[in-house]
């Protein structure tokens, strides 16, 4: 993908709140792309590529919620990160401790 059609979207989730779905806290095309995925790394936030979904997640505005329709993925998504970061989702501590990671 050349720079002119790079695409960053950053979501936020407040895992403290239920209620709220993940939101698009950041956007951007070229340039701007490139500094929001650099941030991101700067700053240790995971950067997950996928042409398709950022397809999708660029029709949204800022501080607009992501579409039920992509609660799954964006679900699947979070999850994985807290794995590649060795984190345990907040009130999953009793649910992690049940499970047979050797079976």
């Amino acid at each position: 993908m050349s720079d002119k059609a790079k695409r960053a979207i950053g979501l936020k989730y407040d895992s403290s709140d239920k209620k709220n779905a993940p939101k698009v806290v950041s956007k951007g095309y070229g340039d701007l792309a490139q500094a929001i995925i650099d941030m991101a790394h700067e700053t240790g936030v995971l950067v997950h590529e996928d042409p398709y979904l950022s397809e999708v997640l660029g029709n949204l505005d800022v501080g607009q919620d992501i579409p039920e329709s992509l609660y799954f993925v964006i679900a699947e998504l979070l999850a994985y990160s807290y794995v590649l970061q060795g984190k345990v989702p907040p009130g999953w501590e009793d649910v992690i401790k049940r499970i047979d990671f050797h079976a």
